[in-house]
Formats: C-alpha cells, structure tokens, sequence
C-alpha cells in the first residue's frame, strides 16, 4: 500500500518524452503523457514542454487519485547521455544536439521540486528490476532500442555508473571496426545499425539498390520517410525484404549481447523500445545469434526478454531512480 507519497518520472528521448507520476511505494502510473520532443525546436523548447507535462501530470494525479499537494517528493529525469550526475548536466547528447546542459535545475527550479538526473537507459533498467520483467533478478542488463541504443546495468539492486557515469552505453559498443559511422563519431557502432533510424537508413539502401519490396509504395515513393515502423509494417503485411532487414537487425544485436553476456554474466538482459514491436520476428534470429556467439555456459544461464512494462518503463524507472537517490532504500 502506498504511503501517500509520489514521485514524478520523465524519460525523455530524442523522439518522445514520457512524464508520469508513481507511487513511492510503487504502483500504477498517473497521469501519463507522451509527446513528441522535437529537438529540433531547440533546448528551451524541450524544457518547456517537459515543464508543461509534469504539471499536467501532477494536476491529472490529484484529480485521478486525490493526491495531496503536498505529496509530491521530487522528479526522477531519465536523459540520453553521456552525463553529469553530480551537477546534473547533460554532457552531450548526440541525438538531441546538447552540450554541456543544466538540465536537472532548470526543470527542478521551473516546477519547484527537488529532481535527480541519470540516463535514461539506466532508468529503464531500473524500472525493469523494480516493477518489471527483472523483479528478482540480481545482474540485470537492459537495452533500449529507439532513435538511439541505450543500456543499463543493476547488480543487486544499484546501477552501476562507473567512474564517470558512462556505464553501460551498450549502443557505442564497435562492432564492426570498418563499419558505418555512428552519430557519436566512431564507426561501426551498434547503434548505427540496429537504431530505429539505423534500421530505415539499412532498408533505404536496400531498396536504392534494386531490392523488391512493399516499402515504396507504402511511403508514396518517398523513401526519406520511411522509419523502423514502416519496416514492421511491412512485416506484418508479408513483405520478404522488410523481413530480411529485420533479420539482419537481429543479428547485429544478437552480436552485441553476446559481447554483454560474456562479459557480465547476467541473469537477464531486458530489451525494451519500439523496435522490440517485431516481437519473435526480432528476438528468435536475436537468441540464435547470441547461443552462437556467447560461451553456452553464460547463454544457457541468462534469459533474453522484452519488457514488461512497455512505454512507461523510463517513467518508473526514473522514480524509482529518484527514491533510491534522495530515500537509499530499495
């Protein structure tokens, strides 16, 4: 039962941001809302509007569940990284375009409530092992797939940051030393080819080369707009090549994994993200490439799962962030 105490969680990422209010002891999540970021509109833009939706939030909260005013504790801000957790500044965001920003004060003195910044893939983790799929789970490594791949690593209840808070930036892993070029400046990460736009910039290529396929005509011939959603529609309608990219998908995260798991030794990797929609069509080539990759003693011994708590995971996570911060319990 919750002791009338409650947490605000913003994830925010370089294509949504999600706010949300959860119950200290955890719970149902209240008045939910999700918007686009546009970062293109500039930082102030998106502070603003994050502003804007934890009051809204707030306001729905009370008015959902009769929760005082005086009832909410503080914010927990999941951000795309590298960061500051100390100053709780975002030190650069590559699919944002910040440098060097203040995020954590400037929505703590807009709303007027303490706040706590931590990657927002580390949140996500975090919300998984709370509430999710990786409830009793002591080493637990999660992945986020969106405009980004993000990562978090929980060993017996606690991120694990690193020296300087770079932990678990599971998307900058090389996985091909030669290969493409990543947003972040290195080449062949795996975010450049397993990303929600890693994926569409992949099939575009394809298709520029004479690959047959539904995609064009499901854009109108404009290949600029088709997205990783596109490919899993075209999936689900049958189309052979969208099924052969996310094929491919897989596998480059399956080889990703494999580095995971051979490191760690987790007990389960969480991967969450609107790519995780292709379900089976994902995750069984993904599973095989990591049995192929991965010591079988380590594979054997770590179950691959989505989420379980679906969009609202980097809100959850971020309170429950928030509450182990300010609280030191969990």
């Amino acid at each position: 039962m919750s002791d009338g105490r409650h947490i605000v969680g913003v994830d925010l990422g370089g294509t949504t941001v999600n706010v949300g209010v959860v119950p200290f002891d955890g719970g149902p999540v209240l008045g939910m809302r999700s918007v686009p970021t546009e970062a293109d509109k500039g930082p102030k833009f998106v502070v603003d509007r994050i502003v804007n939706l934890i009051r809204d939030a707030m306001r729905d909260a009370q008015k959902e569940a009769g929760i005082a005013e005086d009832a909410f504790v503080g914010i927990g801000l999941g951000s795309p990284g590298p960061l500051d957790r100390r100053t709780g500044t975002v030190i650069d965001t590559p699919n944002l375009g910040w440098r060097n920003f203040p995020l954590r004060d400037l929505i703590s003195n807009a709303v007027g409530l303490e706040a706590e910044l931590d990657n927002d893939a580390n949140a996500a983790t975090l919300g998984e092992w709370w509430q999710g799929a990786g409830q009793g789970v002591s080493t637990l490594v999660g992945v986020t797939l969106g405009t980004g791949i993000g990562g978090g690593i929980v060993l017996d209840g606690k991120v694990f940051h690193g020296i300087s808070d770079v932990a678990g930036e599971v998307g900058h892993m090389t996985i091909d030393s030669t290969g493409r070029r990543c947003k972040c400046g290195n080449y062949g990460c795996l975010e450049a080819y397993a990303s929600g736009p890693a994926i569409a910039a992949r099939a575009v290529e394809g298709l520029q080369s004479g690959e047959p396929s539904l995609l064009p005509s499901m854009v109108r011939g404009e290949l600029a707009r088709i997205t990783a959603e596109t490919v899993y529609e075209a999936i689900v309608a049958g189309d052979d090549y969208a099924k052969e990219v996310m094929r491919d998908t897989a596998k480059f995260l399956g080889t990703g994994i494999a580095n995971l798991i051979n490191i760690l030794n987790p007990g389960m990797v969480v991967i969450s993200g609107g790519v995780t929609r292709a379900g089976d069509r994902l995750l069984e080539p993904l599973k095989a490439e990591v049995r192929r990759r991965a010591f079988s003693h380590a594979s054997e011994n770590c179950q691959i799962v989505t989420s379980s708590l679906g969009s609202m995971v980097g809100v959850i996570g971020a309170a429950c962030m928030f509450r182990q911060e300010r609280f030191g319990d969990l």
